[in-house]
């Protein structure tokens, strides 16, 4: 199934998965909006907008001149959201397929 998600967004959760698991460490600065637009081959225009979301909710500050650096407290901050958005709007499709094919919680666990 295609991802229909805005780009952004897709880029925005790229972004909070590598806060969360320490590639763009707190304190550190993240990397340009042109430079990671030329990684992910997208318009800088788009990768603005998704830094400009994270320092809506706090998440970076702008260093005028030097850059963005992820804020401290940002990777617990984005830990516990992304998991309240999980639980709230992706595990309860999951649950209802593993209803569906009769499969249990230990059943996952016998094939991790």
């Amino acid at each position: 199934m295609a991802d229909t998600k805005p780009v952004y967004l897709r880029l925005r959760e790229q972004i909070a998965a590598a806060i969360i698991d320490g590639r763009y460490a707190e304190g550190k600065m993240l990397p340009s909006v042109r430079a990671f637009a030329a990684e992910q081959g997208a318009n800088p225009l788009t990768v603005a907008k998704a830094y400009q979301q994270f320092q809506a909710d706090g998440l970076i500050r702008v260093q005028r001149g030097v850059g963005m650096f992820v804020r401290e407290g940002a990777s617990a901050k984005l830990l516990e959201s992304e998991r309240d958005a999980f639980l709230r709007e992706e595990w309860p499709d999951i649950q209802q397929k593993m209803t569906r094919l009769n499969l249990s919680v230990a059943d996952l666990a016998e094939t991790a």
